[in-house]
């Protein structure tokens, strides 16, 4: 009897443990079926040349350089007597350098802005007084024999406009005795060229050009 209950002991104890190791060896099967298949056709190897490069946005070192307009040149005429010597002055504050010069345009009709013809040399010294007292200092006395003897000239003008305006300058200043009229024969006038301007020096003439009546301030090709 104890032999025959060893023996079932050890049959009891064999079974539980076959029973045991083949559940875990089951699972332990189970798991690896259960991972994909990996295709080792598929793989490759990556090449680093190959991988694309990260986006950069360019960065310049420095900023663009700004557009430049290009240079103005311009012509601004026609001066003469009084006015002429008004532009000079105002362009010559401007300090434009070689950037000014000016060239002689000749017109065969103008008008011109004059005291009438005074009795004698005394009126006309008196006449000359009267008008230095009230800031006039460019004239030209007549002194050819004629109808015009001792008169006294104190601008002559291309336009109408021109003598018109200045005449009512002269007027506002109490010179009430000048007259306005046409002048034939050849007289000669300024014209200012003004070449290479950058465009506040332009803006500058334009602003200035409305203190002279009648004058022209227009663009011109640079190339000459």
């Amino acid at each position: 009897m104890r032999t025959l209950f060893l023996v079932l002991v050890l049959c009891n104890v064999i079974l539980f443990a076959v029973m045991q190791w083949s559940g875990e060896l089951l699972a332990d099967g189970q798991a690896v079926r259960a991972q994909p298949p990996l295709h080792e056709q598929d793989i490759r190897l990556l090449d680093v040349s190959q991988a694309a490069p990260e986006a950069v946005s360019p960065v310049s070192g420095a900023a663009a350089a700004p557009v430049l307009a290009a240079a103005t040149c311009l012509e601004w005429g026609d001066f003469s007597g009084a006015d002429l010597a008004r532009a000079t002055a105002a362009l010559g504050a401007l300090q434009l350098g070689d950037k000014l010069s000016q060239r002689q345009a000749e017109h065969n009709i103008g008008y011109w802005v004059y005291v009438p013809p005074l009795r004698n040399k005394a009126a006309v010294n008196q006449k000359i007084t009267q008008l230095k007292a009230r800031g006039i200092k460019e004239y030209f006395v007549v002194t050819e024999a004629g109808q015009w003897l001792n008169a006294i000239s104190l601008g002559v003008f291309q336009t109408q406009e021109a003598a018109q305006g200045f005449l009512d300058e002269l007027r506002a200043k109490g010179v009430v005795s000048t007259r306005l009229g046409e002048r034939a024969g050849k007289f000669k006038a300024t014209v200012f060229v003004l070449s290479g301007l950058d465009a506040a020096t332009a803006a500058r003439l334009t602003g200035m050009q409305k203190d002279f009546h009648g004058s022209e301030l227009k663009n011109i090709s640079c190339a000459h």
